[in-house]
């Protein structure tokens, strides 16, 4: 079956996003003890680009099922994890990029560069890093991963603080969060 990624996101509703949501069907790697572990000659690459051995993972249906195997322990090592083996996996800086968003209904949803969709609030929180002259933004996604705002989704998202005249902050699902690192 051919793979149909998600509508644009400007044209959903948030209730048409949180359907997109539930219905990706993941894999429960947090319930797997696998008993064998080693690395996975793996890398992402900080502008999300995947490699195997060195050479980029041209495939997006491999990236996207890789991804749903992602986990990152509370030392911050990235884990691909199966029934059978945890494989480490280097992460240049987050597992995901996140390409656009859109506000809808009091609330924030990305889209990712594996056309996952995230709904930022309290589960998946957004956290600025850096410094005021060089922030970057950070969006949980799941299992401790994260996915880094790109450059337009940042101004996106500058836009809707903006036209909110909340300063540096936004909202999503009665959580607030800002733009600006402490």
């Amino acid at each position: 079956m051919p793979y149909e990624p998600p509508p644009e996101l400007a044209g959903l509703t948030l209730a048409e996003i949180a359907e997109q949501v539930s219905a990706r069907n993941l894999p429960p790697v947090e319930d797997w003890a696998p008993q064998a572990s080693g690395t996975s000659n793996m890398r992402i690459a900080a502008d999300g680009v995947w490699f195997h051995d060195g050479d980029p993972i041209r495939r997006q249906a491999m990236v996207r099922a890789f991804s749903g195997l992602l986990t990152r322990d509370e030392n911050g090592q990235h884990w691909l994890v199966t029934p059978f083996e945890k494989l480490t996996i280097e992460v240049d800086d987050a597992a995901f990029i996140a390409t656009d968003v859109v506000e809808t209904a009091g609330s924030l949803a990305f889209r990712l560069n594996t056309d996952e969709l995230v709904i930022a609030g309290p589960d998946n929180p957004l956290t600025a890093r850096g410094n005021a002259d060089t922030p970057s933004l950070y969006l949980g996604v799941r299992r401790r991963l994260e996915a880094r705002l790109n450059r337009s989704t940042y101004q996106q998202l500058a836009e809707i603080a903006l036209d909110r005249g909340d300063g540096w902050t936004v909202s999503s699902q009665n959580a607030r969060f800002s733009m600006v690192p402490a």
